[in-house]
């Protein structure tokens, strides 16, 4: 078993957007060697062929295949173009949420907010958490640790409920948040 297993199992829900005679190649297995290729800095659908036939007998022991050589570019073309987006969007939200449980310090949670939700920049969360800019760049941290003290993170807190965002707990058809009200009319697009 591979680290890789958990996401070859997510990837394997994706339909196969194929006809069964053309599945010479597993769906999870391109999937995962395109996510790979690009990762490493492959930018086109060759690039992608190319890390294939490059990586190929490591990949073929790895994930117990018989691979003799990379798929055509012009099949993984076809594969990548004819994804259903929101299949692949629900794949990558149960992966996200996979590998956040398995870091999940018990008690505590983890939310994103991007600038897009308030439309506020990370100064004007600063600015209306009465906090410094730096403070607030911390609180991205690191594999979803965060320097923050508690004060700080209630600082943070306090004011997106504020300005109108609600949390959603995991049982309410979450977690996430959600905007109550419109931003304020001051609106930051920095």
């Amino acid at each position: 078993m591979t680290a890789f297993e958990p996401l070859l199992g997510l990837l394997a829900s994706v339909p196969d957007p194929r006809r069964g005679q053309g599945q010479l190649y597993k769906l999870p297995h391109v999937l995962l060697f395109s996510i790979l290729a690009i990762v490493t800095g492959c930018n086109s659908y060759r690039g992608i062929v190319t890390f294939i036939d490059v990586h190929r007998h490591k990949l073929n022991a790895t994930f117990g295949l018989k691979w003799r050589r990379a798929p055509a570019y012009t099949a993984i073309r076809y594969i990548l173009k004819r994804l259903d987006p929101a299949e692949v969007e629900v794949m990558f939200r149960r992966h996200a949420a996979l590998l956040q449980a398995s870091r999940a310090i018990p008690g505590t949670g983890t939310i994103a907010l991007d600038g897009n939700l308030l439309r506020w920049s990370a100064a004007r969360l600063a600015s209306e958490a009465r906090l410094g800019r730096v403070t607030i760049n911390r609180a991205e941290g690191v594999d979803g640790v965060t320097t923050l003290t508690a004060a700080n993170v209630q600082a943070v807190w306090r004011t997106l409920v504020a300005a109108g965002v609600e949390f959603i707990p995991s049982n309410g058809g979450g977690p996430g948040v959600s905007l109550l009200s419109p931003p304020a009319k001051q609106q930051d697009q920095s």
